[in-house]
């Protein structure tokens, strides 16, 4: 793994990203067409639960839906020809870091297009900083998840179903906390309150990051 490696791969992405410009749109659009069926069913929600909820759920099928792609948009071929270039150590980093960045971007954009149709007065007497906090960490913790459970599925030779079977019970548990975490800054709860769900959120990012630097060699091998 080299820094250098990382970075090509990260450019790369990004340059295949700007060939196919549908795949930002395609993602905005789903969060945008999602939210606003949403709206179209409940107008403005003022219960602090339920609009919290509701925006965890859009976000997590709006990362299934973008993450989908990150190893099903290659043919063997292909992959064969990076697997001859870059160590798989320095694909599946610069895949999570990108799939990462991603998310976090999409997360706040979510959120700002969700204040917009369903309402913001949930927010009203929350710790915003928190709550932005939690939302960008539990985006990238999707990403990181995905990415795994995305390759795993690739090399399995059944892309996205298998990957629906396979995501939803590792993102479970990250899921709930996160709608844990960011409804207690919803409540105006501080640091000393939320701070060990964050931690916990930190700390699967990391694993999830490790477990992807140690296992995907031997997926890549096969």
């Amino acid at each position: 793994m080299r820094t250098a490696e990382i970075a090509h791969l990260l450019k790369l992405e990004w340059q295949l990203d700007r060939r196919q410009k549908h795949a930002w749109g395609s993602m905005a659009l789903y969060v945008v067409s999602t939210i606003y069926v949403c709206y179209l069913g409940v107008r403005h929600l003022f219960d602090i639960p339920v609009w919290n909820a509701l925006f965890w759920i859009i976000l997590l099928f709006a990362a299934f839906n973008a993450l989908a792609r990150s190893f099903q948009r290659e043919n063997a071929g292909r992959q064969l020809y990076l697997y001859t270039l870059a160590s798989p150590r320095s694909v599946v980093l610069a895949r999570t870091l990108y799939n990462g960045a991603t998310m976090a971007v999409l997360s706040l954009l979510s959120l700002a297009a969700y204040a917009l149709f369903i309402g913001s007065t949930p927010m009203e007497g929350a710790r915003t900083d928190i709550f932005l906090v939690v939302v960008v960490t539990g985006g990238v913790g999707f990403a990181l998840l995905l990415t795994l459970v995305s390759a795993l599925a690739a090399r399995a030779g059944n892309g996205i179903g298998l990957m629906a079977v396979l995501g939803f019970p590792i993102v479970l548990p990250m899921l709930l906390s996160v709608m844990k975490a960011s409804k207690l800054a919803l409540d105006g709860m501080g640091w000393n309150v939320t701070g060990k769900y964050v931690l916990w959120l930190v700390l699967i990012d990391l694993i999830t990051a490790a477990l992807a630097w140690l296992l995907f060699p031997y997926l890549w091998r096969d």
